[in-house]
């Protein structure tokens, strides 16, 4: 027993501890709160540093046990050994009572440390072995401790340390005076270190949080907003419908029953087919009006046969309708390399029925010509008539901006497909629009996936 250097297995047992300071406070950077100047940390939600914490209460024991057994053997019988088997025992209880207090620096634990380190200084004084325990203890108040305190209490206990091993040692050797302080220093130095460096990490969580936060509430605005104009699009989509559809079909109905009425004394038989052309116009509407319940689809469309025949059958309908008064041919030029899409097909249809009911309500022409050409990068609907005509102007040219609503439904079909409407009319000899829409036009900020 007498080859068994006290001081050196002191050095030994502060160094290795002092390395496991920064083990654990590597391990307890994840679990970092912001703290203000004199509160500490909470760090019992991280395993690993739970796992460091148990290993750091473990050594304390064993140091704690090995300090008694080495008294014992040397010194027994003594009229002190009860007083260190009793002061060993109360070490250990109040050390077992720390875990259940926290870490927090709350008034309870810091009267638990301020006993547990006063004890360990009398059974120091009265056994100078019991200074190796000092090494959990700076474990302890470094974690418990706000930082000025924490480093007296550790200048507190090294000195202590160094007292006990000097008394400890046979002679006086430097090396039991430097080595403590050096240690403790540069495991205290490790502890702030990593406990500032913990902080740090800690407050870039808090603002990646908040970050996060942030961009989840725009996103939930701008979904909100894309729900809003979606929904604004749709509304505006099916008032366009209805104004080239149900609207012209009943408006057409009212001129014709009216003038029915005017002539059903003088003239029954004129006035019985428009009565007739009345109900085919009721017939075409209620077709269009099951069509908007299904899906939406222009019911030319959704006979078969594509836009050529839809426009075809357009034309036809709209001569037989005006019964001598207006002609509508109905040319197609070029064949397209690709078929069109659903909606650029859906969008032209609408344009020529909302063009024609133009034509029949304000241009009192005779003939009307519906042209759809096929190029190479577009597709372009021309719809023609001998009327009237007006002199459109800057705005008109541009923006549709004229009575009604017919020539503002076309612009915005055609810009909710990237395309371009083009308004060509003299006084007196007729109006041209021709609509064209490119065969990959750009997505439109809010445009309905389908313009049926």
């Amino acid at each position: 027993m007498r080859g068994w250097s006290p001081g050196a297995t002191m050095n030994v047992s502060m160094q290795v501890s002092g390395a496991a300071y920064g083990t654990a406070l590597r391990s307890e950077r994840y679990e970092v709160k912001r703290r203000t100047p004199s509160a500490a940390p909470d760090r019992t939600g991280d395993p690993d540093a739970r796992w460091l914490t148990l290993l750091m209460h473990t050594a304390f024991f064993l140091l704690l046990g090995a300090s008694l057994t080495r008294f014992l053997l040397r010194h027994p019988g003594e009229a002190r050994t009860p007083w260190i088997i009793a002061l060993s025992v109360a070490l250990a209880v109040l050390y077992v009572l720390g875990p259940v207090l926290g870490s927090r620096p709350t008034p309870r634990s810091l009267v638990w440390l301020g006993v547990l380190v006063a004890v360990w200084m009398v059974v120091v004084v009265l056994a100078p072995s019991f200074a190796w325990c000092a090494v959990p203890l700076f474990f302890t108040g470094l974690r418990i401790l706000p930082p000025r305190a924490a480093l007296a209490l550790v200048a507190l206990l090294t000195l202590f340390v160094v007292a006990a091993q000097l008394r400890l040692a046979e002679g006086f050797d430097p090396n039991l005076v430097l080595a403590p302080p050096a240690v403790a220093a540069v495991a205290t130095a490790v502890f702030v270190h990593m406990q500032r460096q913990a902080e740090r990490q800690g407050e870039l969580s808090e603002r990646q949080r908040e970050l996060i936060d942030d961009l989840l509430r725009t996103r939930r605005e701008l979904a909100a907003t894309e729900r809003r104009e979606g929904t604004l699009a749709e509304r505006q989509r099916l008032s366009m419908e209805i104004h080239d559809t149900l609207a012209q079909g009943l408006s057409s109905q009212q001129m014709l029953l009216q003038a029915a009425d005017r002539t059903w004394d003088a003239d029954p038989s004129t006035a019985r087919r428009h009565v007739r052309t009345a109900t085919g116009i009721a017939e075409r509407n209620l077709a269009e009006a099951r069509r908007f319940v299904h899906d939406l689809a222009p019911a030319d469309l959704a006979e078969g046969g594509g836009l050529e025949a839809a426009l075809r059958a357009l034309a036809t309908r709209e001569t037989a309708q005006g019964q001598g008064r207006l002609t509508v041919r109905c040319h197609v030029e070029g064949e397209g390399h690709t078929a069109l899409p659903d909606r650029t097909q859906s969008a032209l249809l609408r344009i020529a029925q909302g063009a024609l009911a133009n034509v029949k309500e304000h241009a009192h022409a005779t003939e009307a010509a519906l042209t759809l050409t096929h190029l190479d990068d577009r597709v372009v609907l021309d719809i023609a008539d001998n009327g009237q005509g007006f002199t459109p102007t800057e705005a008109t040219r541009t923006t549709g901006n004229v009575r009604g609503h017919g020539l503002p439904a076309i612009r915005a079909r055609l810009q909710q497909l990237g395309g371009t409407l083009t308004i060509e009319s003299v006084p007196g000899e007729g109006t041209v629009l021709s609509a064209a829409v490119p065969l990959t036009p750009a997505a439109p900020p809010t445009a309905p996936e389908d313009l049926a």
